[in-house]
């Protein structure tokens, strides 16, 4: 396996310059993080209680049917 040449001068001016704005920028991302995570905890406890309500009115109960000679399914 080939050995990687070292980072030219260039190189490591931009890595240098690019860790310090991540540097700065981690305090601002950090609190865009938690916003997110407590963001999506409030719309899922949302979504629970929406799924116990019922969908809609309840379906009319058909009657039963007939099976065999004069007889229904309930029966």
């Amino acid at each position: 396996m080939p050995a990687v040449a070292p980072p030219s001068p260039t190189q490591l001016a931009w890595r240098r310059r690019i860790e310090a704005a991540l540097r700065v920028a981690a305090p601002a991302l950090d609190l865009v993080l938690a916003a997110g995570d407590r963001f999506s905890r409030v719309v899922a406890r949302g979504e629970d209680e929406l799924e116990s309500l019922p969908a809609g009115p309840p379906a009319p109960v058909p009657p039963g049917r007939r099976v065999g000679r004069g007889t229904t399914a309930a029966e």
